[in-house]
């Protein structure tokens, strides 16, 4: 089926794929199952970025403790950072356990950067070390773990000689060690074979590869070849020179619309460029600029109504206040009265679920 889609269907495939449309999902592990992943990211401006992922999609019936249950104690959903995804930046993220055998022939195929490949050539015996620890006193937060580093982790950024992390996160990679829980903030780590199910069949990695880019175009609905490679068909849409990839299954069903307040780092948004040619949206998540620079606020949070991104919340939860506090809307183009009731609703209900009164500024 190649053809030409008119923007606006492009644009509801996209809303209706990522479970933003107003049927809503029955539940967590599911939801999951179907976006492929949730990305973690320890910014709480408003509320952690998997949680108000999960919130916009399953409403006020969403507790964050759902997803520690179902990574640390049903074992439904592993967390894993995405280092060897060419697909995906390397950022850490729960996915579903029963996608787990389409990831371990390319984990255990090792890292991809040459570096990380040659500084553990240059670590047998901290590799050993770490992984005989963790076998002995299991699971482990990483200061628990001595660093027996033959040579030192070097590094422009964070990790500069950060040896034991690095090595858990590569060896995470590998699927020899996995994230067992949390405790704050903090991972505890255990051997992969006392975290992972026994079971799990290992699919072989040209196969897999064919399957994690069908996965992704199910969760997208319509995006560039570069995120899915040949999975579903090629595609025009009115307006842009582009070639897109649609899952045929999403073409022409019917759809119904809501309204919702995005994570900066929702999937809907992800790709700017399908942001900007599917729904003329632009934007840039300003946190890392100084204050006087910033468009939209430090953790703007994108609106969506029915099919389409109007504008952005400027929102803070001040947990100590008590207070969602709203320091602007910011209209794309002028709100219909219409949409603005809806995003007042929005905002009540997110602040409700938070616990919290708004303050409009």
């Amino acid at each position: 089926m190649a053809g030409v889609l008119d923007r606006d269907e492009a644009r509801r495939i996209a809303v209706r794929a990522q479970r933003l449309d107003a049927e809503w999902p029955a539940g967590l592990v599911p939801l999951v199952e179907h976006l492929t992943f949730l990305q973690l990211d320890p910014t709480a401006a408003v509320a952690p970025s998997a949680d108000l992922i999960a919130f916009t999609r399953l409403g006020a019936s969403y507790d964050p403790e759902q997803l520690l249950q179902a990574v640390e104690r049903d074992r439904a959903l592993y967390e894993l950072k995405a280092q060897d995804d060419p697909v995906q930046p390397p950022f850490a993220m729960v996915r579903p356990v029963a996608d787990l055998g389409l990831n371990l022939a390319r984990m255990a195929a090792g890292p991809i950067h040459r570096g990380w490949r040659d500084w553990l050539a240059a670590n047998p015996r901290f590799r050993r070390d770490v992984l005989d620890r963790l076998r002995e006193a299991g699971p482990l937060l990483s200061k628990d773990i001595p660093d027996t580093a033959e040579v030192p982790w070097q590094s422009s950024g964070w990790t500069h000689e950060k040896n034991v992390t690095h090595m858990l996160e590569l060896l995470q990679g590998l699927g020899e060690v996995a994230v067992a829980g949390r405790i704050g903030r903090q991972r505890t780590w255990d051997l992969a074979e006392r975290v992972y199910p026994a079971d799990i069949e290992v699919v072989p990695e040209p196969e897999a590869t064919r399957l994690r880019d069908e996965r992704r175009l199910r969760a997208l609905g319509i995006a560039r070849p570069q995120l899915v490679g040949e999975a579903g068909v090629p595609v025009r849409v009115d307006g842009s020179d582009r070639e897109w990839r649609v899952d045929p299954a999403a073409v022409g069903r019917p759809f119904a619309g809501r309204t919702a307040l995005l994570s900066p780092f929702d999937r809907l948004i992800h790709d700017r460029v399908r942001s900007q040619e599917l729904f003329g949206f632009e934007y840039l998540l300003e946190m890392y600029k100084p204050a006087a620079k910033r468009r939209w606020g430090y953790f703007a949070l994108p609106i969506l109504h029915e099919d389409r991104l109007v504008g952005k919340l400027d929102a803070t939860a001040d947990r100590k206040a008590g207070l969602l506090r709203v320091a602007a809307v910011h209209e794309d183009e002028p709100f219909s009265p219409g949409t603005r009731d809806a995003v007042d609703a929005a905002i009540d209900e997110l602040a409700a679920w938070l616990g919290l009164t708004v303050a409009r500024s």
